[in-house]
């Protein structure tokens, strides 16, 4: 990742970046921000003439550049940072990270009252907008290795830099997982890559179910998605468990290492992206690795119900009946419906086997997500309002989104089924609203203290915005490890 530092006063001004905000009611729309380091002469002066000549509005992310031939520094950078909030600092580190990525190194001078909150902001957005996953060479890769950040007391902010940090590596490492080609992505390998990532700290616990396992325990939601692959089903259970815990949290993220659609097949424009069905397995896993690398007083089980949905002799097909873990079963007569066949077999353990206290489960689960809500904002079901509210504040503080919707029970009679307990797929009523209103079912005295978040459009971007870049988001890291440390 890129190299961040908190310095007090530089030690090489090769590019210096300036803070610059709206002023209201002015001949200008912006001005320079006062920093706490000391510039070189004539400096201040000079990008106090810049701002309006360059007709700056101070906009979060709007840069504006000077080059300045045997000056120091050589290259003077306006960086819009709009009301100074973490939210506007956040898009103004991307933006610098993206204006200098063919330089080697910039300097950034703070304000003398920059809130610890903002410099998490900056930080998350200069780590976030400068990663990029390519296999193989990448000739247009950035240049930018490092950034200075000039503060009045860079030890008030060593907490802040290391929480981002943190935050940051464990997004990267979900859009790493869900970037990664499904030729080599299967069930077997994520497990493996949770192993090598849990290695590296202390204080967590892996086990990993093979099919026999699952056989063994019942888990026939995982096993009949899995049946039509050459790559055998696992079920991932990581568990951060902190002696000083009071809060039990379980984190349940859908696994679908590639989505077919199984007999139901997807056409092939839908079917291209499917490497990104397991985005709520790497976003629930990330974020337990965070807890644990963040050291959060709150006990956190992440389980993964990993799958390749695949087209075989041995699929499973529409009409057949699965027996979920704890016994419940569902007709299905859409196998490209089947991350909640996991997802069932994965909470029904939960609520019977660890019994936590919040049960928060994270899926790509229908494509009615975007149509409801756009590419941005996951659908979040609850019928807790202070939970749903804590959650939601969390995922605004983070500067991911999420939106609030409804569990009518006019729509649970369309989970009626003549054969088995529960219909999975029915065609009737919103199709994210009555997935939701199935894994609800499964549940059980948990079902007071549980969410579900329906993230699948927003856990792609189709190119660069903000911290945002193309390919996976790692969305729901940063808003998970924002509401686990609010239960310390």
């Amino acid at each position: 990742m890129l190299a961040i530092r908190l310095l007090a006063q530089p030690d090489r001004l090769d590019v210096l970046a300036l803070p610059v905000r709206p002023v209201t009611g002015a001949e200008s729309p912006a001005e320079p921000v006062p920093v706490a380091a000391a510039l070189p002469d004539g400096v201040a002066d000079e990008a106090v003439a810049l701002a309006p000549a360059a007709r700056l509005a101070g906009t979060p992310g709007e840069v504006w550049t000077q080059v300045r031939p045997g000056g120091v520094p050589g290259r003077l950078l306006l960086l819009g940072v709009g009301a100074g909030d973490e939210t506007a600092w956040r898009k103004a580190g991307a933006a610098l990270a993206r204006t200098a990525k063919d330089e080697s190194h910039v300097t950034l001078a703070l304000p003398a009252d920059a809130p610890a909150a903002a410099v998490r902001g900056l930080v998350e957005g200069l780590l976030l907008a400068s990663y990029r996953f390519r296999l193989g060479a990448d000739e247009k890769a950035p240049a930018l290795a490092a950034v200075d950040v000039l503060v009045a007391d860079p030890a008030a902010y060593a907490d802040a830099v290391d929480v981002a940090r943190t935050t940051a590596a464990m997004t990267r490492l979900a859009r790493d997982l869900v970037n990664m080609p499904s030729s080599v992505k299967n069930p077997e390998w994520f497990a493996g890559q949770v192993a090598d990532a849990t290695a590296e700290l202390p204080d967590l616990h892996l086990r990993v179910r093979a099919p026999h396992d699952l056989a063994a325990e019942g888990f026939g939601g995982i096993l009949a998605v899995g049946s039509g692959s050459a790559s055998g089903p696992r079920l991932v259970e990581l568990d951060w468990r902190p002696a000083d815990a009071r809060t039990h949290v379980v984190l349940v993220g859908k696994g679908i290492t590639f989505d077919t659609g199984g007999i139901s097949i997807k056409p092939v424009p839908a079917m291209k992206l499917m490497r990104k069905d397991m985005a709520g397995a790497a976003a629930v896993v990330a974020a337990t690795l965070g807890a644990a690398a963040l050291r959060l007083p709150v006990r956190v089980t992440t389980l993964a119900p990993l799958a390749e949905n695949m087209v075989s002799g041995s699929a499973f097909r529409p009409g057949d009946i699965v027996r979920h873990y704890g016994g419940v079963t569902s007709e299905t007569t859409n196998s490209d419906a089947e991350g909640r066949l996991v997802l069932a077999d994965a909470l029904a353990y939960a609520v019977r086997e660890l019994r936590p206290d919040v049960l928060i489960d994270l899926a790509t689960l229908t494509g009615a997500n975007a149509v409801a809500l756009g590419k941005r904002t996951g659908a979040l079901y609850s019928e807790n309002d202070r939970l749903a509210g804590d959650v939601l504040a969390a995922v605004e503080a983070a500067g991911e989104a999420a939106w609030r919707m409804p569990l009518p029970a006019d729509y649970v009679e369309y989970l009626g089924s003549d054969l088995a307990d529960l219909y999975s797929a029915p065609t009737q009523g919103a199709g994210s609203v009555v997935a939701a209103l199935y894994l609800r079912e499964f549940t059980g005295e948990l079902r007071d203290r549980w969410v579900h978040v329906d993230m699948s459009a927003p856990s792609w971007s189709d190119g660069d915005d903000a911290e945002l870049t193309r390919g996976a988001t790692g969305w729901g890291v940063r808003s998970l490890l924002r509401w686990l440390a609010t239960l310390a």
